[in-house]
């Protein structure tokens, strides 16, 4: 995971997490894989600076694990609104000869799902109330968000 954070970092595919990370070099400071282990851990709190003998090296992996799950996200959202598809996003990985491990694909895959179903089933309850209600005119405005966003509720 850590190669796959920091090349994805370099590459330019998630270098913007949302969120300011400070690292210092430090030459008696500890390794960038374990400055990495004790942030994962909780050792290290967010805000905090870190000294390291890797600054740069960590800064890219800590700011591309916080990209991932910002951008899997998003293009969860953006995929299920048929913006794009899950081919152009992970071809974008391979365009860069980046291989993304197993449990991250599996994320990116169940999050996809989750909104396809929460999408597909307000589409359903706002047709099963059309068909059970009568439909007045001021009822439609409800949906006009709905249908559209491309089937998402905005």
């Amino acid at each position: 995971m850590f190669n796959f954070f920091l090349k994805s970092y370099r590459s330019g595919l998630l270098e913007f997490s949302g969120s300011i990370v400070e690292t210092e070099f430090d030459p008696e400071g500890e390794e960038g894989k374990f400055c990495f282990r004790q942030v994962e851990n909780g050792d290290i709190k967010r805000n905090n600076s870190i000294k390291t003998r890797h600054p740069n090296i960590l800064k890219g992996v800590i700011v591309g694990k916080r990209s991932w799950g910002l951008w899997v996200d998003q293009w969860s959202d953006g995929i299920c609104d048929w913006t794009f598809t899950e081919e152009e996003i992970l071809g974008e990985f391979q365009k860069r000869n980046i291989q993304i491990p197993e449990p991250l694909l599996k994320d990116f895959y169940n999050r996809i799902d989750k909104k396809k179903m929460i999408r597909n089933q307000k589409y359903f309850d706002m047709l099963n109330k059309d068909k059970t209600q009568e439909v007045k005119e001021n009822d439609l405005d409800d949906y006009s968000e709905f249908l559209g966003s491309g089937g998402m509720w905005v």
